[in-house]
């Protein structure tokens, strides 16, 4: 396959990571989801009890304990910090709660910023997350910007929670997902938006099966044009 680059951005629940990584595994590409960069400073500011409404403190924080990525044997990657994985940790209620505030600081996203662009340069890459067309990667071949219905993402978060041993209820998530929205739209810098050239797919009603094929078509027309 000849070098590609695909960004899939939407809001929280609409199914992104998911699509992503079955997208990447077809294509043979390295997933990488943005998403959990900025989840994984949340986490280890939940951590280590550093504020996420403060930009300094945690770019010291990230100073001190720095994020080290890994490809993993299934093509995607793997987050460790202090030596010690920390993937499977990072959608907690608690981080999710206070993502939106990490992800505002503008130098905080300039220093994931930065390593995500450098992926994209030196192998075909499937990656999403909220500003990935529009800031982090706008000259990718093909630019996905992926919705749900506010009912459909509250019932996929609420099906993923449970099964990590998060009960939460549908009303909780719909709550939580309408203010997540509003922070992802409305912040400052790099606010979630489609891209002026993004192609748009609403899964409420397809499965991620359906999502990806209708993917692939439009990265072979892209690619073969």
């Amino acid at each position: 396959m000849q070098h590609v680059v695909v960004t899939i951005d939407g809001p929280a629940g609409a199914g992104k990571s998911t699509v992503a990584k079955e997208l990447a595994q077809r294509l043979g590409a390295l997933y990488v989801d943005s998403g959990a960069m900025y989840r994984a400073v949340a986490w280890l500011a939940v951590h280590y009890h550093v504020p996420a409404n403060e930009e300094e403190p945690l770019l010291q924080m990230l100073s001190e304990h720095p994020l080290k990525l890994y490809r993993s044997r299934q093509g995607t990657m793997e987050i460790f910090v202090d030596g010690h994985s920390i993937s499977d940790q990072l959608r907690t209620p608690q981080v999710s709660d206070i993502v939106s505030q990490v992800a505002v600081h503008p130098r905080v996203r300039e220093q994931l910023t930065q390593w995500q662009r450098e992926t994209g340069k030196h192998e075909s890459v499937v990656m999403d997350g909220r500003d990935i067309g529009t800031v982090v990667l706008p000259d990718a071949q093909v630019k996905i910007f992926l919705t749900a219905s506010l009912a459909e993402r509250a019932r996929r978060r609420v099906a993923e929670l449970s099964n990590q041993g998060y009960p939460l209820t549908t009303e909780e998530l719909i709550e939580a997902i309408e203010s997540r929205d509003e922070q992802d739209a409305s912040r400052a810098v790099a606010p979630l938006q489609p891209a002026t050239d993004a192609y748009h797919i609403d899964s409420t009603e397809k499965n991620v099966a359906e999502v990806v094929e209708e993917i692939l078509i439009l990265i072979r027309k892209v690619t073969h044009e």
